[in-house]
Order: C-alpha cells, then structure tokens, then sequence
C-alpha cells in the first residue's frame, strides 16, 4: 500500500509540473496563430449582397449542474459554455435581389471548449456557411450554391460565474473558404470579439460585439476589401418542460459598403430541448425576423430553424 500511494502522489506532481510548463505556450499558440462566433462569413460580393448571420448562441455550460430539460436549455443560450456541441441553423431569407427570390444559408457551428486550468477555459467556435442564392441577373437564371468564408472564434472566459455574469473576450478570424467569387472575398480577417452574459432565474441575456477587418484586398467595386461589425444583443425567458422563448437579433454594418450599411432585424424566436432515447440532449428552435434596416437587394423577412446536438 505504502508502494501504490507513493506512485500516485509522484504522478500527481509530474502531471501538475507539466501542466503549468505547457499552459504558457499553449497562449501563445491560440493568441498568434490566424484563424480565430464567433463571427461567421459575413462579408459577400456587393452585387450578391449575401448576408450570412453571425449567430453565437452556445453549448450547455455544466451538464453537471443539472438534467433538467429547463437548465439544459438555459446553458444552450450561454454563448460562452463548456460542452462540446454541434448546431445546424439554417436562415430562409425571403425577397432576396431584384427578382425577389429566395436564399437560403445552412450554417455548420462545431463548438469545442478547451479547459485551460479550474478558472479558464477557452471556447472556440468554428462556422462554415453553405449558400443557395437566387439569381442576381436582370432575366432569372440558375442560382449559384457554394461555401461562404468561415469563421473561427476563440473566446477566454472565466469559468465560474461572478453574482450570475460571465464574460469573453478573444479574437476572431475570417478565413477565405469561397467556392465563388460572388459569395465572399478571398482574403483572410481578423479582429476582437467580446461577449457579456447575465443569469438571473429563467432569464438569460446578453450583448455579442466584434468587428473583422481584411488583411488586405482590393477596393472599389467588386473589391475583396471588408470592415464588418456586429451587434447582437440577446433575451431569452425559460419556461418548465425544456421550453424557452426569446429574441437575438444579428445586427451587423458593413462599412465598405455604398447606400444602407445596416442590417436590422426585429423579431422572435422560440424552442424545446428534448432528450432523444432520454439520453441526448437536442435544442429544436424556429424564429422569424423582419429587416428593418437592410441595405439594397437584401431579404425584407427571415425564417430561422435550427437543430443542435450536444455531447
């Protein structure tokens, strides 16, 4: 017995000398690589005026603080939580371009926390956009599908709430994933991210903002040049039974735009987290949203549906 403890407390002591050795690198790694919402592509060809969503809403924080279908569905609302999970969300946007067509972006959101010691963790947040477009021609024509810039966003966060706020702070990237010209630019972003939540009760809410610049490009009409900013306050009320309601509307401004910058919805949104096989957590969500400000050949109305899988 004396033998086994004795190997056990000389692990223990490797594992914490290695622990506190590795975590500086580990910082410089995250903070100095490019490539870091959480802002999804967002920046489009001016004359497709593609306006990919920059949503955050995130995983279920502490799995171990609760079952329950109503605390699972107020952690999925923390756009800074701890567990790995997988959203679908996909934007129906209506009267898109000067034919009034239809759009539709399916966006893909892995999100993967890193623990970095008991007070830190990092949250990152990697979203890759799938867009069907109507055609943008003057005589109706095939629409163009393809991928949209991706984004990745890394977020160090407290990991224990302070009086019911937490908070995140980090960079985010724009990384140059277009399959089409018309669906982005090709050249890589960055910028600061930085997001504030309250938990009070059934009540969850907060403000998102961040901003990405090019690292370069070109300007003037159809240049690959972008300076996109993004606003995205959130309010979400939890009832029993999983189910929630609430609204998180994306506003973003694209400075290098001509004409109206702004993008404004005004809406809801509303949702369950069910259990399937009463084991797998599953948020089921649908939201419409009116565009109140929005720039020239943009969708007036939104229809937000989403599936996300938590692990």
């Amino acid at each position: 017995m004396r033998l086994v403890s004795a190997l056990i407390v000389g692990l223990l002591r490797t594992m914490k000398r290695t622990t506190l050795t590795a975590l500086p690198g580990f910082l410089v790694i995250l903070f100095v690589l490019p490539g870091a919402s959480a802002q999804p592509a967002s920046t489009a060809a001016q004359a497709l005026q593609v306006n990919v969503p920059q949503s955050s809403a995130g995983p279920i924080t502490d799995r171990s603080t609760g079952n329950d279908a109503t605390e699972i569905a107020k952690k999925l609302q923390n756009p800074v939580g701890d567990l790995i999970s997988v959203p679908f969300t996909n934007y129906t946007n209506f009267n898109v371009g000067p034919n009034k067509g239809t759009q539709d972006i399916l966006q893909i959101q892995p999100v993967i926390p890193i623990h970095v010691n008991p007070e830190w963790n990092v949250i990152t947040r990697t979203v890759a956009s799938l867009v069907w477009s109507p055609s943008f021609q003057p005589a109706a024509s095939a629409p163009p599908f393809g991928i949209a810039p991706t984004s990745f966003t890394a977020f160090l966060s407290p990991a224990n709430p302070v009086d019911g706020w937490v908070w995140g702070a980090g960079p985010v990237t724009q990384l140059p994933t277009i399959s089409n010209k018309t669906l982005g630019s090709n050249v890589w972003g960055l910028g600061p991210s930085f997001v504030i939540v309250k938990l009070a009760g059934p009540i969850v809410a907060g403000i998102l903002v961040n901003n990405v610049f090019s690292l370069g490009g070109t300007t003037g009409r159809g240049g690959t040049h972008y300076n996109t900013f993004l606003f995205e306050p959130f309010f979400n009320y939890n009832f029993g039974g999983g189910w929630f309601v609430g609204t998180v509307p994306i506003m973003t401004a694209n400075w290098d735009a001509g004409g109206e910058k702004w993008t404004l919805p005004v809406g809801v949104q509303a949702g369950r987290v069910i259990k399937v096989a009463g084991k797998l957590p599953v948020k089921l969500e649908v939201g419409a949203y009116y565009n109140a400000l929005r720039p020239s050949g943009a969708g007036t109305w939104q229809l937000l549906t989403e599936l996300a899988l938590v692990f």
